[in-house]
């Protein structure tokens, strides 16, 4: 399986997405880097090559190598019901995490890799709209070990990179100071395959 190659930069949250579903997976890869900071991502050939966002990729390969490593669907994955729990899930950290969290990671970590002042004020606008999405993840998190149910998919595998880099600022806080996501965190950050993408 050393065929598959992903086209990425190592640090880019999407990129990450799909290594961390090879990982999950078992899987073989070789990753070819893109250069964000001279655009390449942005231009042919790169545009021609990776036609597919991260999370339709990691559909792909969760389905695609079902039986191998980690399942990262629901554990019934013929459960029309449940699969639509797990696809809610996704759309859910897709539109309503990723947006926030992707705007926290920008003004907590890259601006400084750039050279760029964090701006406070843009922080604070961010941190209440996650701080709403993370209530409803708490209260998910009563009921169920993982945003999908009792077993992790998709939908907990795709909050881990955004939330690698968080926890090295100070919007660690808000996930900290809710239990569940706490531990939730704690759970999903520790596994084999989210250590691997942090070397």
């Amino acid at each position: 399986m050393a065929g598959i190659k992903v086209f990425g930069h190592a640090a880019s949250v999407s990129t990450r997405r799909v290594l961390l579903t090879l990982h999950e997976k078992n899987l073989d890869f070789e990753l070819v880097h893109v250069d964000l900071k001279d655009g390449e991502h942005k231009k042919e050939p790169f545009l021609s090559l990776n036609p597919f966002e991260s999370r339709a990729i990691t559909q792909y390969i969760a389905h695609r190598y079902e039986g191998q490593g980690t399942n990262l669907l629901q554990p019934d994955s013929k459960n029309l019901a449940h699969y639509a729990t797990m696809a809610i899930g996704m759309e859910v950290e897709a539109h309503q995490f990723d947006p926030v969290v992707s705007k926290l990671a920008w003004e907590h970590v890259f601006k400084l890799i750039y050279g760029l002042t964090t701006d406070q004020a843009v922080v604070a606008e961010e941190e209440a709209k996650l701080a709403k999405v993370l209530d409803v993840y708490e209260a998910r998190l009563k009921e169920f070990k993982y945003l999908a149910g009792d077993t992790f998919t998709l939908t907990d595998l795709h909050h881990i990179p955004a939330i690698q880099y968080l926890l090295d600022t100070p919007t660690k806080k808000l996930f900290t100071e809710r239990p569940r996501v706490n531990e939730w965190v704690a759970e999903i950050t520790k596994r084999p395959a989210s250590q691997k993408i942090l070397q």
